[in-house]
């Protein structure tokens, strides 16, 4: 019960997280002003109570501590499931691959490998598609562009991924926590798949307007 409770709760520290991440994506609609203003803005945030980026690094840390812990709890209660299985049948069989099973182990694979990716590409600027900047927004419209559509579709991918991925979690951090009861089934069920429609269409929308030429520098 206590993987159960600490996968839910820094599940939903990292839907928070996603939620607030999305909203200042979308920033650049705004203009190259707004979208780098909001970045540099985030650098300021609790100053002169913290130092310069202070805040972000609480943030990440946070943000690193949940991911860790996270997948720790996932793998343990994979694993404690496998064993079980085993235990319960003396023959093998092949077993079903969910849906739960595709989103949340596969799936997940699939986001980690694009977090690094996205880290090293717009906040580092360690990759640079398009050339490197010292513009977030600039950045992120090089990176983009239809030459580099394979960028693109990687992005694409993962975002999916991390939708159907929140449509599950959300799902599975109610029942345990104790809210997803029989009467509250069905809004539940409307708020996972309502949130998870929302990040998802939210995260496309940049990098889909930039590759074709919505968004420009």
């Amino acid at each position: 019960m206590a993987l159960k409770s600490a996968m839910a709760v820094t599940g939903t520290i990292l839907v928070l997280y996603l939620i607030a991440h999305m909203y200042g994506n979308l920033k650049v609609f705004s203009g190259q002003e707004a979208f780098d203003g909001y970045a540099h803005g985030l650098r300021e945030l609790g100053y002169p109570l913290l130092p310069e980026s202070g805040f972000l690094w609480i943030a990440r840390v946070v943000l690193l501590a949940s991911v860790l812990i996270h997948i720790y709890a996932v793998v343990i209660l994979w694993r404690r499931a496998g064993r079980a299985r085993q235990n319960r049948y003396q023959v093998k069989k092949r077993v079903q691959r969910t849906y739960a099973s595709y989103t949340m182990r596969y799936g997940g694979v699939l986001i980690a490998l694009f977090v690094v990716f996205h880290i090293l590409h717009l906040t580092v600027n360690a990759i640079a598609p398009g050339g490197k900047s010292d513009s977030p927004y600039e950045r992120l419209v090089n990176g983009f562009q239809p030459e580099f559509w394979y960028v693109t579709l990687f992005y694409v991918a993962a975002v999916i991924a991390v939708g159907f991925h929140l449509r599950h979690g959300i799902w599975s951090a109610m029942a345990t926590l104790g809210a997803n009861k029989a009467s509250r089934q069905g809004k539940i069920n409307a708020v996972a798949v309502a949130v998870s429609l929302i990040v998802t269409i939210g995260f496309l929308l940049p990098p889909l307007a930039v590759t074709f030429g919505l968004v420009s520098k």
